[in-house]
């Protein structure tokens, strides 16, 4: 589908067809892996079965991505073999691949250099070594195994070395391993996209959640990447992002391999709207529906900034890039704009007034979107019987049934009374946040939700149709609810709207599921592991009071979670007026059918 070459190829390809080695400074999403993949493949020897091409990444979604791509472009090459190594994945499938023969390998510089140690990839007959985004390689501590890998590869293979920076210890690398290299710059006036509109917020730690959900709430967004600077930031702004009712993941490296890619792959896919990551997990991501990002946390540095932003605006698409600071890191603000040589323009906090024309504005559009695919006849005949039989007029129908659809919640956002406002900082300052209501259009308090910690703390009888279900993890695990969500939500495959109260003791937690939950997943639940444990799955009965030899639990209130992107008859922005509930693995519309049961014991799949 290619027709006309980036800038970054047309200068590059001629060098590496020609052989020599390569030192390119280019920013990210510019094209770079067709810039070197392309003539790779023209040299490459098929009836050759030993490693001829070996690509570093700084990680292991870097590496796949870059895998998938040289299979695409040789997928006509008789022969042709990719191997992606990097940690995180089982040493078995890829010594299987090893041994089978590659001509191209793909990997993390810490998995390589255990597989060259072990002495099962054999650097000897490499050809060509590429070392992409160098500098992020550097910044991730891998500068010391890049100069392993590049002293133990024969001498005179060609190297290519891509960065979007090139700090000294770069440069150094190149005079000391690259042959009289042909220096390339994609000139540009910035060294971010020129379609990525950045703007900038100043707000409090405490009301970093509120401006969050504000933004996202006004504005059009796709895709969002939320970045953060732990692993447990990821986890906590996820979970927060889930209570207001988006569709929000934490991505860090904690997270098993397979998860992560899972993960990715949803949002590719439009199965999940937010992903919430800190800088190592999110290196290489390339989404094309990534529309915003945001700089929940400031970077470390301003190279991070620019990796970061380069998440979006790709390949010639728009892009938003936002960032949060405080008032203390205007300076810092200064130096980002030094750096990327764009203005950042400041913005404030979207008003009561902005969200409101936004629900506004989402409402009306449901309306025209739902009358415009849906047939309504049922409904239609329908509301005009009530009609005639009441005399009710249209407009008061209508009406009524839009008061339904918001299940008690109001439709817009108040100002907060002052003092209302004053105690709701003091709560913020203890890690509580409030605004508005529960689903997209209408954001729940996070007030009413939040972790309380009592000894003996009474738990909510089962209700109808859920199973309460005890895992073997708790509070002396280090686990989180975020951490249980995620498991349940990816494993299970089920909606986090379907995640009822999650009850956290110091030895165990308890955790209502909807009933009729397949062996499959039951089986594989067990096996899951959550901080470092199994869960180990079992039914827990109808507890309704929990002591613990008097210790307290948090009660975690997983209700009123706005319809998911697969839940009864709704799409992932609410586009319904009501809609079915979903048990495991029924991923029905509500359209008046019953959904299949599948039987353990006496638990029956409920209808959809």
């Amino acid at each position: 589908g290619y027709d006309k070459p980036t800038p970054i190829q047309a200068e590059i390809i001629p060098y590496m067809l020609d052989g020599r080695d390569v030192l390119a400074q280019s920013q990210t999403g510019t094209g770079k892996t067709a810039a070197f993949a392309l003539p790779i493949l023209s040299r490459v020897d098929v009836r050759n079965r030993r490693p001829q091409v070996l690509v570093l990444a700084p990680t292991r979604e870097l590496a796949i991505q870059v895998a998938r791509s040289f299979t695409k472009y040789g997928a006509d090459l008789d022969g042709f073999q990719v191997a992606a190594i990097y940690g995180g994945q089982d040493y078995e499938p890829q010594l299987k691949q090893l041994r089978r023969g590659v001509q191209v390998v793909v990997g993390t510089p810490g998995r390589v250099i255990d597989h060259v140690k072990r002495g099962t990839l054999d650097l000897g007959s490499l050809d060509c070594l590429v070392l992409d985004e160098a500098d992020e390689m550097l910044n991730m501590g891998f500068l010391e195994d890049v100069q392993f890998v590049l002293e133990k590869s024969p001498e005179g293979r060609q190297v290519a070395l891509f960065s979007a920076t090139l700090p000294k210890p770069i440069r150094k690398i190149a005079d000391e391993y690259l042959n009289d290299p042909a220096r390339i710059t994609i000139k540009s006036k910035t060294i971010t996209a020129a379609s990525v509109r950045q703007r900038a917020l100043f707000v409090s730690p405490r009301d970093k959640i509120d401006a969050l959900t504000r933004i996202l709430e006004v504005e059009e967004t796709d895709g969002v990447i939320v970045f953060t600077k732990t692993k447990d930031s990821t986890l906590s702004v996820a979970e927060k992002l889930s209570q207001q009712g988006f569709s929000a993941i934490a991505l860090n490296g904690d997270m098993p391999q397979k998860v992560r890619e899972r993960t990715i792959d949803q949002l590719k896919r439009g199965q999940l709207d937010v992903l919430v990551a800190t800088d190592v997990a999110a290196r290489g991501l390339d989404v094309p529906r990534i529309s915003h990002v945001f700089n929940f946390d400031l970077p470390h540095d301003s190279e991070s900034y620019v990796h970061r932003i380069g998440r979006t605006g790709r390949a010639g698409r728009s892009g938003q890039a936002i960032i949060f600071l405080t008032n203390a890191q205007r300076r810092q603000l200064r130096f980002i704009e030094n750096t990327t040589k764009q203005p950042i323009e400041i913005i404030d906090i979207p008003t009561v007034a902005d969200i409101n024309e936004a629900r506004v504005r989402r409402f009306k559009q449901r309306i025209t979107d739902v009358s415009a695919d849906q047939d309504l006849t049922i409904f239609k005949d329908m509301i005009a019987q009530y009609a005639e039989e009441t005399g009710k007029p249209m407009e008061m129908i209508a009406a009524a049934l839009a008061e339904m659809s918001q299940n008690g919640r109001p439709f817009l956002l108040k100002e907060r009374p002052k003092k209302q406002r004053e105690r709701s900082d003091r709560d913020n300052s203890r890690g509580r946040d409030s605004f508005g209501s529960n689903d997209r259009g209408n954001r729940g308090s996070f007030g009413d939700d939040r972790p309380r910690r009592g000894k003996g703390r009474p738990l909510t009888p089962v209700k109808e149709g859920m199973t309460r279900y005890r895992l073997d993890v708790g509070w002396q695990d280090g686990v989180k609810p975020g951490n249980i969500v995620g498991a349940v939500a990816n494993e299970a495959g089920i909606d986090g709207e379907y995640i009822g109260p999650i009850n956290i003791r110091d030895s165990h937690t308890l955790i209502d599921l909807p009933e009729g939950m397949p062996s499959d997943i039951y089986q594989t639940l067990r096996k899951t592991w959550v901080a470092g444990k199994r869960l180990n799955l079992q039914e827990a009965g109808d507890v309704v009071d929990d002591f613990e030899g008097g210790g307290g639990g948090k009660n975690f209130r997983k209700e009123g979670f706005r319809k998911g992107k697969f839940s009864g008859g709704g799409d992932s922005r609410g586009k319904n007026f009501g809609g079915g509930k979903r048990s495991f693995g029924n991923k029905s519309r509500n359209n008046g059918s019953t959904a299949p049961t599948a039987k353990r014991g006496k638990k029956k799949f409920k209808p959809s």
